[in-house]
């Protein structure tokens, strides 16, 4: 596995039939439905982002691959309410190639740690470089212990970290 696999990082969490996710910066979805496959059709993903455009190309292709259990949320979750979601309400909260985009990196976590019930996983993954163009610009590169210091700030408990491909870097916090 050289580049980031969703399939494989979503493994990381210990996630359970049942188990409502929230994904944050959804992007294309591919986080989205691997973690929607993994909790069945009694859990539920909700895929969140300020981009709208892009939701219903989310769920198209949750359709597509027989997915039932992906709602679109169109949020922002560097705001506090942002994801639209309950307190107390989600079991997981991935937080995925999104950091390195965001000014507020401390509000993402603020509203992770409030949406998440206690005892609830974050699953942080992001790129280790700008790797020349291929990434992000080398000056918006958040590295893993930075990363780690934010969550923790905020509240969150550091697990572990995992091989999350060549390019990037993953941990799992719990609330």
């Amino acid at each position: 596995m050289a580049f980031s696999e969703p399939a494989e990082n979503v493994k990381n969490l210990d996630l359970k039939e049942g188990y409502k996710i929230a994904d944050f910066g959804a992007g294309s979805g591919h986080y989205t439905l691997a973690a929607a496959k993994r909790v069945h059709a009694r859990g539920q993903v909700f895929a969140i982002d300020v981009q709208k455009d892009i939701l219903p190309k989310i769920q198209s292709a949750a359709r597509d691959e027989g997915v039932h259990n992906v709602q679109i949320l169109w949020g922002d979750v560097e705001k506090p309410g942002g994801s639209k979601l309950r307190d107390n309400m989600v079991d997981v909260v991935m937080i995925t190639n999104m950091l390195f985009l965001s000014e507020k990196k401390e509000d993402i976590a603020r509203e992770a740690l409030r949406i998440l019930r206690p005892g609830g996983q974050v699953m942080v993954v992001d790129w280790s470089d700008s790797y020349g163009g291929l990434g992000p610009k080398s000056g918006h590169v958040v590295l893993e212990e930075e990363a780690k210091k934010i969550f923790e700030n905020v509240g969150f408990k550091y697990g572990k970290s995992f091989y999350a491909g060549d390019h990037h870097w993953g941990f799992v916090a719990t609330k």
